[in-house]
């Protein structure tokens, strides 16, 4: 019967079975071997972001501060639009609230009523 090999653990098992593979990848080494591959591939891709952009930089493909100027058009969000008031709901929507101090129904469970 052939072995197993765990590319995270660099290992290969006694033997390939279901049972075996399942002890394998419940133990607390295999996860943590896990956890260092994700966790350095994560580190690998967010330094390959870092290379990239330090490049576009020094090749003057990005402005020395993006965020200096505020963007062309800012939005007023101080104000509701004209004719929309938040106190109450829309009118297509209200139908669909209880009257305040009321609750809403509980749900309904298959199997448990």
């Amino acid at each position: 019967m052939p072995k197993y090999y765990c590319d995270y653990c660099d290992t290969f098992l006694t033997h390939d079975s279901p049972s075996v593979r399942k002890t394998h990848c419940t133990g607390r080494k295999h996860k943590d071997n896990v956890k260092f591959y994700y966790q350095k591939w994560m580190e690998e891709q967010a330094q390959h972001l870092i290379d990239a952009t330090t490049a576009a930089f020094k090749a003057g493909k990005i402005a020395s501060n993006p965020f200096a100027q505020p963007p062309p058009a800012m939005m007023n969000f101080a104000q509701p639009p004209p004719g929309m008031n938040f106190a109450q709901p829309p009118p297509q929507m209200a139908a669909s609230f209880p009257p305040p101090g009321m609750n809403f129904p509980p749900p309904i469970r298959p199997g448990f009523n």
